[in-house]
């Protein structure tokens, strides 16, 4: 199994009332990001086989934008095991549930989502992870981070990260124009 987390885009900034937040949207820099993404990820010739989101509306925007780009045309499905307050044990039973999956499009928020990368790579001996402090391998996933992981038992094995920063070079030298080629004869 292919899991590609993906922490939500920029958002602009979070608000006081966790009610209001929760409805917070991208903003105009988010949603240019997630198509600089899906047009490196189209690049890369990549398709989703689920797209699983967090409830809040960030994440769906994100996922919604990122899927329809790359070619995603079913519906997808929201996940309390993504959202910010979400524990180990409800995202361990969700990649149970998609065990059938070969490429899995999750996408959520920090910083649960460093804590799951983690407890993924390198399982505490103890049991999940809980904090930072546990011996937990530490990723760090800026906003529009996608990390593939192969998971198929045991640890799982990070096989790339995108950190957007590499997205945005991507993209523009994908998408640089050449010079016009002039004859002077």
């Amino acid at each position: 199994m292919n899991i590609y987390i993906l922490r939500h885009a920029s958002a602009g900034v979070r608000r006081p009332n966790p009610a209001i937040d929760r409805k917070r949207p991208l903003d105009k820099e988010g949603k240019r990001y997630c198509l600089q993404l899906a047009h490196v990820l189209n690049a890369m010739s990549l398709q989703f086989d689920l797209v699983v989101s967090s409830p809040l509306k960030r994440c769906l925007q994100t996922a919604s934008l990122v899927g329809t780009e790359t070619g995603y045309e079913a519906r997808i499905l929201k996940s309390a095991a993504l959202a910010p307050e979400a524990t180990f044990a409800e995202f361990h039973k969700l990649l149970r549930d998609c065990a059938e999956v070969e490429n899995l499009l999750l996408v959520g928020h920090n910083p649960n989502l460093t804590l799951f990368v983690g407890s993924l790579l390198a399982p505490a001996a103890s049991g999940p992870a809980t904090d930072h402090d546990n011996g937990v391998a530490l990723v760090r996933l800026r906003k529009g981070s996608l990390a593939r992981l192969n998971f198929t038992r045991g640890p799982a094995t990070m096989q790339w990260l995108l950190d957007p920063r590499t997205v945005r070079a991507l993209y523009a030298t994908s998408t640089a124009k050449s010079r016009p080629k002039t004859s002077r004869k």
